[in-house]
C-alpha cells in the first residue's frame, strides 16, 4: 500500500495596493486615506506622497502648541440673524449634517462643485492665529472665518473646525509622531 502525501503550498497574499487619489486632492481626502492605513510607515508614505504646504499648515496649526487660535473654541455660530432663523443649529452642526448626508443647510454640495479647498485657501489661515494679522478686529476675523467655512467643501470646513480647536486626532488617526516623521522639515515651536 502506497500512501501519498499532498504537498501544500502556502501562497503569500500580495500586499494590498493603496488607493490613489486624484491630482490635487482635497486635504480631507489625504487625511482620510492616511488615517485608514494600519501602520505608521504606510501613514507616513501617504503623507509624503501627497505632500503640500496646505497639509503642513493644517498640521502646524493643530499640533504646534505655540500656534494660538484667535477663533473661539467650540461650535462656529452663524453670523446672520436670518441664517439663525432659517437653519437651526450652529454652522459646525450643519456642516456635520451635510457630511453625514443630510440636508444642505449651508448651501454646499457634497461633491465640492463650485467650492474652494484648503489647498487653495491655506495661505489665508494666518488671519486666524495669534501674530498673523493683528490689525483685524475679533468680529471681522470671525466673520472672515465663517465665510471661509461656507466657501469650503463641507468636509474641508469640518476639518478646519477641528484644527482650530486642536482636535484633529478626534476624527483622523494621524498622530504628531507620524506628522513629524513625514515632514522633518517642519520647525516646531516659536510661532507666537
Amino acid at each position: 500500500m502506497t500512501t501519498t502525501t499532498k504537498k501544500t503550498t502556502s501562497r503569500k497574499k500580495a500586499p494590498k495596493a493603496v488607493e490613489k487619489l486624484p491630482v490635487n486632492p482635497f486635504t480631507f481626502e489625504v487625511l482620510e486615506l492616511a488615517s485608514k492605513q494600519r501602520s505608521k510607515a504606510k501613514k507616513i508614505e501617504i503623507l509624503k506622497e501627497y505632500e503640500h504646504a496646505s497639509l503642513k499648515s493644517i498640521f502646524i496649526w493643530n499640533f504646534d502648541d505655540t500656534v494660538i487660535s484667535l477663533i473661539p473654541e467650540g461650535d462656529v455660530p452663524y453670523g446672520d440673524a436670518n441664517d439663525q432663523s432659517v437653519y437651526s443649529g450652529s454652522l459646525s452642526e450643519n456642516i456635520s449634517k451635510e457630511v453625514s448626508g443630510g440636508e444642505s443647510a449651508t448651501g454646499q454640495d457634497l461633491d465640492g462643485r463650485g467650492k474652494t479647498s484648503l489647498r487653495r485657501e491655506y495661505q489665508n489661515l494666518y488671519h486666524y492665529v495669534k501674530g498673523g494679522n493683528n490689525s483685524l478686529s475679533s468680529i471681522r476675523r470671525e466673520m472672515m472665518f465663517i465665510n471661509l467655512l461656507r466657501g469650503l467643501h463641507p468636509k474641508e470646513a469640518e476639518l478646519l473646525c477641528l484644527v482650530k480647536d486642536k482636535k484633529l486626532e478626534t476624527k483622523y488617526k494621524i498622530s504628531f509622531d507620524v506628522v513629524e516623521s513625514a515632514y522633518p522639515d517642519i520647525q516646531w515651536g516659536g510661532r507666537s
